[in-house]
């Protein structure tokens, strides 16, 4: 897909459909994750990949009962490592790079769910402490985002965007 076309066509999708993501589709997405820049190319963030309905209704309640989460067939939960950033950058890398890094991870993610057909929806609303013991996350990562992601069984319309002389300074 080209990268405007990409940029117009892509909606936060919260409805999905009852088939599954295929291992090659989700491979495909998580292999342009991997791909992703990142600070000093440190890669200082971790993926979370869940599919059990199970955790995914608890990741839900996590999210302060925003039910579409249940009702996708996957939730990639992205994690900033400020350690592996500090070892490098130190505070800054820290408090910082290691966020941007799993937050571009997580753009990625959305752009490659575009482009391969999917739907997905960023969040960013949710208890930290509750994902990342849901997740049995090591206790030196944080998570950032999670996407939830599925084939699409709804197709939102545009929303409205600032114009661009309203973003620049």
């Amino acid at each position: 897909m080209e990268f405007r076309t990409l940029l117009d066509t892509r909606r936060s999708v919260r409805a999905f459909g009852p088939e599954p993501v295929t291992p090659e589709t989700l491979a495909a997405v998580l292999s342009a994750v991997a791909a992703a820049p990142t600070a000093g190319n440190l890669q200082a963030f971790r993926i979370k990949v869940i599919t059990d309905a199970a955790l995914l209704r608890r990741l839900s309640e996590a999210a302060y009962g925003q039910g579409f989460i249940a009702g996708a067939p996957v939730v990639l939960v992205f994690f900033s490592d400020p350690e592996a950033s500090a070892a490098s950058y130190g505070p800054r890398g820290q408090a910082l790079y290691a966020t941007q890094d799993a937050t571009i991870a997580c753009l990625t993610a959305h752009y490659a769910c575009t482009d391969a057909g999917l739907g997905s929806t960023w969040v960013g609303a949710f208890d930290p402490v509750a994902v990342a013991r849901l997740c049995a996350a090591q206790p030196t990562l944080e998570p950032v985002a999670l996407l939830a992601l599925g084939w699409p069984a709804e197709s939102p319309s545009a929303t409205p965007r600032k114009s661009l002389d309203r973003l620049l300074l």
